[in-house]
Parts: C-alpha cells; sequence; structure tokens
C-alpha cells in the first residue's frame, strides 16, 4: 500500500470494484461504497453553492451518524476542511473553538444546535443533506499534504488547539488495518466511540480502507453494543478499558456473550489484568492495546492479541502498549537536555512520522512548542522500553487527566474556578477512580471572608465546562505544598489524597 494514499483514493477503488458492498450501517439502513462515493458528491456540490472553497473549513456538530464519513469525503473532493464539534463541550468551549476556526458552514443537527453561538447565518440543518439532486460525478484528489479535518483538543493552557491532520496522515488507516487488526474484506467493524475523537473518526476507517464493513451506533452504550454485535455479526472493535468493563458487567449478569467478535482494541489506558482475564472469559475474542493521540492521527503503538494471555510468556508485556509501527519512529530522551536515555530508563516519548499533525491551527508557537526542527512531536508522555521494543507508559510529564477515555486537562479547569469569588488559589489533580480510571479533583485555598463549599464550586465548573472535565470532589486546604521555587508540588496533593481516602 502506498505511504501517500488518501482515503478519498481508497473509496474511489472500492466504489468502482464493489460498488454494492456494505459499507456503512447505521440502525436498519445501509450504504454501499458507491452509494456513499455519489452521497459525497452531492454534497460536496451542495457545499460549493454556499461558497466553500479549498481551504474552508466545515463543522459539524452531531453524534454519530453516517454524514460524517460523507462529509469527510465530501470535503476532500473540493479540498475543504472538516471540522467535527465535540457536543460534549459547553456552548462557551464551542463558541471558542467556531472563533478560533472560523467555519463558512456549520452543519448541526436539531437537538444539538442550542450550543453553537448566535449567528448571522444560521446552522444547515443536517436533514437537508439527505435528500440532495443528482449530480456528475468529481475526478481529482487533494493535495496528500493538505489539511483534510481539524480535531480540537484543549491544550494545557485552557485553550483550544486544533490539531490539523493531512490526507496523507489519514492515510496510513489503509496501512494500519490489516497490518496491526487484520482487517480485509470480510471484517465487520464497529464503531461506537465519538466520531469527533480519533479515537471515533479515525478507527472508523479501518474495515472501510480494506473493502469490509462499518457499523455505526449512536453512542457507546453496553447494551445496545451488544445487540449491535449480534445484529451485524461485528468481527472488530475499539473502546476504552471502562466501557469493556460495563460490556463485561452486563455480560456476567445474564446478557448473551457476543459470539462473532474476534478482536476488541482498546485505548487510553492499559487494561488490568483482572478485568482482562474477566473479559477474556466472557467476551471470548481477542484483544489489543493501541496507543496514540490526536496529533500523530491516531494509533502509532500496537501490543498484539498474542501478548494478552496473563498465563502465558510474556504477560509482563500486559503493562506495555506494544511496538511502533514501521513507519513511525520513537525516542526516549531526557526531556531536559535532548540526549537518548538507555533501555529501561525513563525517557520523554518523542515521535517521528509522515502520520503527525502539520500543526495546530493558526498557532505557530505552540506549534514550534511540540514539533522541533528534526519533525520529532514530543509528547510529554514518560515511558520505558525493553530490549524487545515495548514502550511501557510510566507517567505523564504533562498534568493530564484521563477519564473514561477522556483527556482533561487541569489548567483549563483552575482558570473556571479561579473566577470564582471564594477561590483564592486552585489547583486541580487526577485521582484513582474505580470505573473512570481517573477523576478531577479541586484543592481548593479559600478567599478570606468568602464561604464556599464543595457542592457550589462543583455547580460553577458545570455552568462553564463540559460535565466529565468539572471536579468530582473538592479539598480545602490552607496552603498547598510547595518546592523552593514557588511551584506546587502537585505529586505531594496526589499522595495525600491517596493516604486520606484509601484510594
Amino acid at each position: 500500500m502506498e505511504a501517500d494514499i488518501t482515503l478519498l483514493d481508497v473509496l474511489r477503488e472500492h466504489a468502482a470494484r464493489t460498488p454494492g458492498k456494505p459499507c456503512l450501517s447505521f440502525g436498519e439502513e445501509t450504504i454501499g461504497f458507491a452509494g456513499l462515493d455519489v452521497w459525497s458528491d452531492r454534497i460536496a456540490t451542495f457545499l460549493e453553492q454556499r461558497g466553500v472553497g479549498p481551504g474552508d473549513r466545515v463543522a459539524i456538530l452531531s453524534h454519530n451518524a453516517p454524514l460524517f464519513y460523507a462529509l469527510l469525503f465530501a470535503c476532500a473532493k473540493i479540498s475543504a476542511i472538516m471540522v467535527p464539534l465535540n457536543w460534549r463541550l459547553s456552548a462557551r468551549e464551542i463558541a471558542a473553538i467556531i472563533a478560533d476556526g472560523e467555519p463558512s458552514v456549520v452543519l448541526a443537527s436539531d437537538v444539538l444546535s442550542h450550543l453553537l453561538p448566535v449567528s448571522s447565518e444560521p446552522p444547515v440543518p443536517l436533514n437537508l443533506l439527505d435528500a440532495l439532486p443528482d449530480v456528475p460525478a468529481r475526478s481529482g484528489s487533494p493535495d496528500p499534504d493538505a489539511a483534510a479535518i481539524i480535531l480540537y483538543t484543549s491544550g494545557t493552557t485552557g485553550e483550544p488547539k486544533g490539531a490539523m491532520l493531512s490526507h496523507r496522515a489519514l492515510g496510513y488507516a489503509a496501512r494500519i488495518a490489516p497490518y496491526a487488526w487484520n482487517f480485509d474484506g470480510a471484517s465487520v467493524n464497529l464503531v461506537g466511540m465519538p466520531l469527533f475523537h480519533i479515537g471515533g473518526i479515525g478507527y472508523g476507517m479501518m474495515a472501510l480502507t480494506q473493502g469490509g464493513h462499518t457499523v455505526l451506533t449512536r453512542e457507546a452504550d453496553p447494551a445496545l453494543i451488544l445487540a449491535t454485535i449480534d445484529r451485524w455479526q461485528v468481527t472488530h472493535a475499539f473502546f476504552v478499558p471502562t466501557v469493556i468493563q460495563r460490556l463485561v458487567e452486563l455480560v456476567e449478569a445474564g446478557a448473551p456473550p457476543p459470539r462473532s467478535l474476534n478482536l476488541l482494541v482498546y485505548g487510553a489506558a492499559p487494561i488490568g489484568e483482572t478485568l482482562l482475564r474477566r473479559a477474556i472469559a466472557v467476551l471470548g475474542c481477542g484483544f489489543s492495546h493501541a496507543y496514540g493521540m490526536t496529533e500523530s492521527a491516531g494509533t502509532i503503538v500496537s501490543l498484539p492479541a498474542s501478548d494478552h494471555d496473563p498465563d502465558g510468556p510474556n504477560a509482563d508485556r500486559l503493562r506495555s502498549c506494544g511496538r511502533a509501527f514501521p513507519w513511525v519512529e520513537i525516542a526516549l530522551v531526557d526531556p531536559t537536555s535532548g540526549a537518548a536515555v538507555p533501555t529501561g530508563e525513563i525517557g520523554e516519548i518523542r515521535i517521528r512520522s509522515a502520520m503527525l499533525m502539520s500543526g495546530y491551527w493558526r498557532k505557530p508557537a505552540e506549534t514550534a512548542a511540540v514539533i522541533d526542527r528534526e519533525g520529532w512531536f514530543h509528547s510529554g508522555d514518560a515511558a520505558t522500553r525493553d530490549a524487545d521494543g515495548c514502550l511501557f507508559i510510566r507517567d505523564r510529564y504533562k498534568d493530564m487527566i484521563v477519564s473514561g477515555g477522556e483527556n482533561i486537562y487541569p489548567a483549563e479547569i483552575e482558570h473556571v474556578l479561579q473566577a470564582h469569588p471564594a477561590v483564592a488559589d486552585v489547583v486541580v489533580i487526577g485521582v484513582p477512580h474505580s470505573t473512570w480510571g481517573e477523576t478531577p479533583r479541586a484543592c481548593v485555598v479559600g478567599a478570606p471572608g468568602e464561604p464556599a463549599d464543595e457542592a457550589a464550586l462543583i455547580a460553577f465548573a458545570r455552568e462553564r465546562l463540559a460535565r466529565y472535565k468539572c471536579p468530582s470532589s473538592v479539598r480545602f486546604m490552607d496552603a498547598f505544598p510547595r518546592n523552593a521555587s514557588g511551584k506546587v508540588l502537585k505529586y505531594e496533593l496526589r499522595a495525600q489524597a491517596v493516604a486520606e481516602e484509601g484510594l
């Protein structure tokens, strides 16, 4: 497979070879490869008629739906850039993204349009794109190095940053699918993770690139997942460990286990041995760990199913996320000196690959801070590597919290809570959680004469942030532990939380 193949090339190839073969299903509706190609032609013409041209952004605010795929290909056909909006964000956060991305057109479902800022140009209802008139077939392909999609992720400053992923970067899905997870034309892939995430829209291209069948669900509801697997005889799926835990609990409670599932890919966190044993017993499929991020256009390191035997000779690898793909360079370095660290010692993961983002949209300084002159992306993740090349994530140099597969940045929460009159100072840390892996906790030094309680501060945050980002607990303190230079020692706060709560 050529490295610079684009997803549009892949769609056209399968539309020509197997036009009527099922490509995409949602509910009881199925569209073939040729049907998806024609639908995207119609949407491309519709967008052009609204003034959208090369480099323009087209935003979409919707729950999972086939339109995401049609829109991505439509934008590719006119060299526009798709911008999925995270419907779990607050209206304030979505407004900040729209102000930054300046989309020419915003498509929105009726149930989510209230999250959009008031504008002279109202959003385009999604149902307008369901019955567009026939148009001539389009030819030509976009520049492989041009941006295909912008996925927004909040950085450590709390400001939204749009990672620009090129057609070339997304096209690597055609390599990953057979190499890492054995996708082929007979595969049926369940995509239940949100399509505004790389774990949804990126992973969702795996079966499609091989001429297989992709099945969407509106969300990752365990009962819906099991029913969908049975209805479509799903062979592959991707979930975060918290969703896998819910699936396991549902089957253990008496739900029929899936019979067709061959491989379940998981990411965002390692799977614990206890959960893995339970999952193997009740789900009866193979497992594979995926490590990647938005900035790397998805998975770049994977632990295969053969290393998921808790009683096998490589059981210690279950704590690993696996090895890098052949087209991905991984270096572990001392983040201060930039020198490579020896095997077995902790270093920052740095990545170099054509899969990397082109940069952050309109943020050259932030881009230069994470991609150096030699093309290495500085991930901020701390890891070790063994003699076999397996990566073991040890910690995060950054303070990011991963809760239920969602990335949460403490600085963003701190910025919001600092606006409360009862807060003199605040530090947010991640503390262990039995279901979500981690959850945010706000450590607060109160302002003199301004009474506040835990419920009031949590409610204050919920008015301004997506609910999953908000602290689930608040601890009031007289002062924070600090080093000689005045920096708050977050690791001491985490240790105190573990000791006090028995977490």
